[in-house]
């Protein structure tokens, strides 16, 4: 039995959870989220707890349980709480800048690059070097940071580019003249 898919997930005040025609959806007080429900697995809601379990005990079942009630249990903190990332801009002359929905980055190439922003998704801009995405979905939120950082990675010799917060990089040793 896995050990992540028997856990349940408790719902906060104001989530409430449907599952209808093969998709779960999930309505809290940051927006709705809806996803489908992977065959051979069951939900059943108790008393503000939501269980995942498997119908019989096939390979692909038991595969997908505990990726199932790993994506549920993000819905729900995704409505509730939300999901963030952080990233910093190291570099000299990198920056970037919120031009309505559009994020200008200035990555030491010859021209800014407009980075239009997915619907659900708002970044913040709080010093012209450190960049937050904001948003409900996890993946999404994930997916947008990755983006941005495969823009500019962060060079391995000079640390400059786009990383995220709290990143540790294995910085090189360069060339070493006569």
């Amino acid at each position: 039995m896995s050990r992540i898919g028997k856990k349940p997930i408790v719902l906060p005040a104001g989530v409430q959870v449907e599952l209808k025609d093969g998709l779960v959806s999930v309505k809290g007080q940051k927006g709705a989220l809806q996803r489908p429900f992977l065959e051979g697995l069951e939900m059943d809601m108790i008393d503000g707890t939501i269980t995942v379990r498997r119908r019989n005990d096939d390979k692909r079942s038991r595969s997908y349980h505990g990726l199932m009630r790993t994506l549920v249990a993000n819905m729900v903190e995704g409505v509730s709480k939300g999901f963030e990332k952080k990233l910093e801009i190291v570099g000299i002359g990198y920056r970037s800048e919120l031009k309505g929905s559009d994020l200008a980055l200035f990555l030491g190439y010859s021209h800014p690059i407009n980075f239009p922003l997915p619907t659900g998704i708002s970044a913040e801009v709080e010093k012209q070097t450190l960049v937050t995405i904001k948003g409900i979905d996890k993946e999404l939120v994930g997916q947008t940071a990755a983006k941005i950082r495969d823009l500019r990675k962060p060079d391995p010799y000079k640390g400059k580019g786009v990383k995220y917060a709290g990143e540790v990089l294995r910085k090189k040793a360069g060339k070493t003249g006569k």
